[in-house]
């Protein structure tokens, strides 16, 4: 008789929602039994609205339970290890948001509070589970496109679904710590994750400056070993929905995913529309209208994973030391763009409390 994983939610925010619809509609041998907030009333407002049947608003309590065998993290940046280490010492498996946490320091830590506590530290890096990207990297693995040398990945909008996202000292940085990292790691995957070479950025804040001391436009370029580039484009000043993007280039041949837009109505709306204000008011004019958008995106095929992880089925894809490069490669983004260079490996960031703080410091 199989073993269903029970699964306990930290947050109810977007990413928690997303999570708790991958799970309760794609993922048989997994099931929510908890989330937990610390906004009064809000967990289980979360809970009644999707059939889970427990709301904490003090994460720790959730943790208590013997019968949670994972967690997923929908938090604030700043909120990542902490979270981490207790689960860990609560023996719960941890499926972390991205990015994995702001700083090196703290990476450390949750990895190996999660090694000696004998528990899984899985990095969400949904792109890895998208099925065209997912295509794209099987056309690559089949030899149909050559040597690949270019990947080129992109994923702009008008800015973060949470207000906390515009807030330097808990995000960490703007959009480049946001979708920068998806942009990273797909790319890397795609090349079978080589060592990085150089790391050269140029970041602005263009649009949004009213609103965040963070970069709003990315452009970050990772030179991988085996003379591999890698091209991450991501953008909060780009309004229109959402554009995710692809393209990989070999010697052979080449190939392109629109990941959203290729699989969109092309619509246009007066009033707008959607299930919130906040989102009718960006979807007025021509919009591109997304459908079965979670299953586009990998989330069901990514949490079905980490489930077949923690039963010990699979090993991860993505790991806490995945989440770990990603932040590195990162970090030299934010120094490179500041000091206006290429940043060489190996690679040691100098002191910084936050990774934009290496961007800051020399545009101040």
């Amino acid at each position: 008789m199989s073993r269903t994983v029970k699964v306990g939610l930290i947050g109810s925010g977007f990413v928690a929602d997303i999570h708790a619809h991958a799970f309760r509609h794609f993922v048989p041998d997994a099931e929510v039994i908890a989330v937990a907030s610390p906004t009064p009333g809000k967990a289980a407002e979360f809970a009644r609205a999707r059939g889970i049947p427990h709301a904490f608003e003090d994460y720790r309590q959730m943790l208590a339970m013997p019968e949670i065998d994972m967690v997923t993290l929908s938090l604030p940046n700043d909120l990542h290890c902490q979270a981490t280490l207790d689960a860990a010492a609560a023996g719960k498996h941890v499926v972390c948001e991205k990015p994995l946490c702001r700083t090196l320091e703290e990476a450390d830590r949750m990895i190996e509070a999660c090694r000696r506590a004998g528990v899984l530290l899985m990095y969400a890096e949904e792109l890895l589970f998208a099925p065209k990207y997912v295509r794209a990297k099987q056309l690559v693995d089949e030899g149909a496109l050559g040597r690949p040398f270019l990947v080129k990945q992109w994923e702009e909008h008008y800015g973060p679904h949470s207000p906390w996202f515009w807030d330097v000292n808990r995000s960490g940085g703007g959009v480049l710590l946001d979708m920068g990292c998806h942009s990273i790691e797909y790319a890397r995957w795609v090349f079978g994750k080589p060592p990085v070479r150089s790391v050269s950025a140029t970041l602005g804040t263009f649009v949004h400056g009213d609103r965040t001391e963070g970069e709003d436009h990315a452009i970050v370029v990772v030179e991988y070993e085996g003379n591999r580039i890698a091209l991450a484009e991501n953008s909060w000043a780009k309004p229109g929905g959402v554009d995710d993007r692809a393209e990989i280039y070999g010697s052979r041949g080449h190939t392109r995913a629109d990941l959203l837009r290729g699989n969109a109505l092309i619509t246009y709306s007066d009033v707008g529309y959607g299930y919130a204000t906040e989102k009718m008011e960006i979807t007025t004019g021509w919009t591109f209208t997304m459908f079965e958008e979670i299953w586009n995106y990998g989330f069901p095929q990514e949490m079905q994973h980490f489930v077949n992880c923690v039963l010990g089925k699979e090993e991860p894809m993505e790991t806490g030391e995945d989440g770990r490069e990603v932040l590195k490669i990162i970090l030299a983004a934010y120094q490179s763009a500041g000091e206006g260079r290429k940043i060489a490996w190996p690679y040691e960031p100098p002191a910084y409390d936050k990774p934009i703080d290496l961007w800051k410091r020399h545009r101040d």
